[in-house]
């Protein structure tokens, strides 16, 4: 596994991994699943293939900077020459949801399963990330005061810009409708999800969180997503669950639990009618229990 000009920066309370840059050209570096406890922009500048994200398959070309939140599996497949270059960021070093008024990427680059986790690069935005990059490694080649704020402040320019071109790119983040609140509905209603998915499951509790009527909502959720609101919600949910099935050796009843159900057999009932398989059977053929053996 070939990596090149790796620099990081250690939390010296921690011990853990704050933030890392570094480039490489091995394609075989993300052919496994990864389960990483810090954020992931990766840059494919070279290269073409497929990635494997949330159980959901993509294809990509050169020139698209993929974001993975903490825990999000995520592999590649390529055959042909790879480059690319990653920025990790611990939560710890910047949270995305306590800076989420100032950089707006939590739902739009991150955390957001109804949209693909990636954005083309156009040749403006290349130009931009090429010199915050070297600015990134300058600055953490030679350290000096404040030097963690000012990783943060082109950490931030570069989730600005990457918001900015995706929201460009997908109609779902912008509005050509003459109701202006229906997408601003639907981004809160996004929000809320990613927030209270594991305590509220019904449409009523998202309905009252925006003010506004069931019918109402799920209206606009068919119109704009095609999709009812009750489905939205299952589907952050199943989720989660394979995730915890894929990632972990909880117990499904401790899983269950963690989601907001109290009843395990109500749970996995729940699980199967949207998964089409038990979460048993899920973990023993896709997950952990058979990365165990």
């Amino acid at each position: 596994m070939m990596k090149t000009d790796a620099l990081t920066l250690i939390n010296p309370i921690t011990g853990n991994l704050a933030f890392k840059v570094y480039s490489f050209t091995d394609k075989s570096h993300f052919d496994h699943m990864q389960r990483l406890h810090f954020y992931a922009l990766i840059w494919i500048k070279e290269g073409r293939g497929s990635v494997n994200a949330d159980f959901s398959q993509y294809n990509f070309t050169k020139n698209t900077l993929f974001a993975f939140a903490p825990y999000q599996p995520f592999m590649f497949q390529t055959e042909e020459p790879f480059e690319a270059v990653v920025l990790n960021f611990h939560p710890d070093f910047f949270c995305i949801h306590k800076h989420q008024k100032e950089v707006a990427c939590n739902g739009v680059l991150f955390n957001n399963i109804y949209d693909p986790p990636f954005v083309s690069i156009d040749e403006t935005t290349k130009n931009t990330l090429e010199i915050l990059l070297e600015q990134i490694k300058t600055e953490m080649q030679n350290p000096a005061l404040a030097q963690n704020e000012v990783l943060i402040s082109y950490l931030k320019i570069i989730l600005i810009t990457a918001s900015r071109l995706k929201t460009e790119q997908n109609p779902a983040f912008e509005s050509d409708n003459v109701d202006q609140k229906e997408p601003f509905i639907l981004q809160n209603l996004k929000s809320y999800i990613e927030i209270h998915f594991k305590t509220k499951h019904s449409a009523s509790d998202y309905a009252d969180l925006l003010n506004i009527s069931s019918k109402a909502l799920a209206k606009i959720t068919k119109t704009h997503l095609n999709k009812t609101l009750t489905a939205l919600i299952s589907e952050r949910i199943i989720i989660e669950a394979k995730r915890e099935l894929y990632l972990t050796d909880k117990a499904v009843k401790e899983i269950a639990y963690e989601l907001g159900y109290d009843d395990e057999h109500y749970f996995s009932r729940f699980f199967k009618n949207n998964a089409a398989i038990s979460p048993q059977v899920y973990r023993e053929t896709v997950g952990f229990a058979r990365g165990m053996a």
